[in-house]
């Protein structure tokens, strides 16, 4: 039985209680009976016999000190509610700690506002909410700000746009240390979309009444794409199916999905072949095949600029997990 994977929501007066919501949802719940793995989440405060107080006359009572942060995985920083809240000396002490061990940091909107107070993104690329770009920019100028994608890593340090995206940033944490289809799960049950990347827009224009026409023609290529994901497509044949011209139907996907066509076919591609490398035993040139890369090569190389690692190396990693069992002396997630 492997053990459960161990993950610290930090928690200090002026979290959100939307980012403390989806890091319960996610890393709370006890899936394990559907095959998720079994998670041990904490929530570490200075004072872990003393409620933390949140928006909306919501309190969450912590149930570890910050010493439990050495344990940990994985560590989440919620959003604030003011942006600009100084988190305690002994919370940022503490992460500057945790980066030196090495472990993942993860922030949530507005949680890098307390990376940054650390001085843990010094020098370094991080995201926020769109609305909240400049002020990070202006408070930590520090802070390398990239002002559009969903959530983005630099140092081993994630940082996430604001609240759907946090919603992404988790999901995908859990695809990186538990594959695809664990993420997948989740997002099932959380009726959620399982894969958005994070080189995505953090908002889409939202198509006027005019363009209502385009919008449903492109939701029904993009379905048609996915499945035939294992035939050669082309932009040029989603644009005729689409009947629009490659121009035109490139500026209008990219409007509508915030991502390219081609990034949105490549990172179908590449998720249709993670869920074969966990699910099957089938050979890489069939995996392949089916999952549109025409050859084991270029799958490969695809595997290496977008994951880091190999088709081989990801079937090691995640085709034989032990997902079952739960976690002795933890605290009992619900189940959902």
């Amino acid at each position: 039985m492997a053990p459960a994977y161990r993950v610290a929501l930090v928690a200090f007066p002026g979290i959100r209680a939307f980012d403390v919501s989806v890091i319960t949802e996610v890393w709370g719940t006890d899936r394990t009976d559907r095959g998720a793995p079994a998670f041990d989440l904490r929530r570490a405060a200075t004072d872990s016999t003393a409620p933390i107080p949140m928006r909306g006359g919501l309190a969450l009572l912590p149930d570890r000190t910050l010493a439990w942060l050495s344990r940990a995985d994985l560590i989440l920083v919620p959003g604030l509610d003011d942006h600009l809240t100084p988190a305690p000396a002994p919370v940022l002490d503490a992460l500057r700690r945790a980066h030196a061990r090495g472990t993942t940091l993860a922030a949530l909107c507005g949680g890098a506002f307390t990376l940054a107070q650390a001085g843990l993104l010094d020098g370094r690329r991080a995201i926020t909410h769109w609305n909240l770009i400049d002020l990070l920019r202006t408070h930590h100028p520090g802070v390398t700000v990239v002002p559009d994608a969903l959530f983005i890593e630099d140092d081993n340090m994630w940082t996430a746009a604001g609240t759907a995206a946090g919603i992404d940033l988790c999901l995908h944490l859990v695809r990186r240390s538990h594959g695809a289809e664990a993420a997948a799960t989740i997002a099932r049950s959380m009726v959620t979309a399982p894969f958005r990347t994070g080189t995505q827009a953090q908002f889409i224009e939202h198509p006027t009444p005019r363009a209502d026409r385009d919008a449903d023609t492109l939701a029904a290529v993009r379905e048609h794409a996915l499945r035939h994901l294992h035939e050669p497509l082309t932009v040029g044949d989603l644009a005729t199916r689409a009947g629009m011209s490659p121009r035109s139907f490139a500026r209008h996907f990219t409007a509508e999905t915030g991502a390219t066509p081609l990034r949105w076919l490549l990172d179908q591609r590449i998720a249709a072949a993670q869920k074969l490398l966990e699910r099957t035993d089938l050979p890489m040139p069939e995996v392949a095949r089916r999952a549109g890369f025409g050859s084991e090569v270029t799958m490969r190389q695809h595997f290496a600029s977008r994951l880091a690692t190999s088709p081989r190396a990801y079937r090691t990693a995640f085709s034989t997990r032990s997902v079952t069992g739960s976690a002795a002396g933890g605290s009992k997630p619900i189940a959902r």
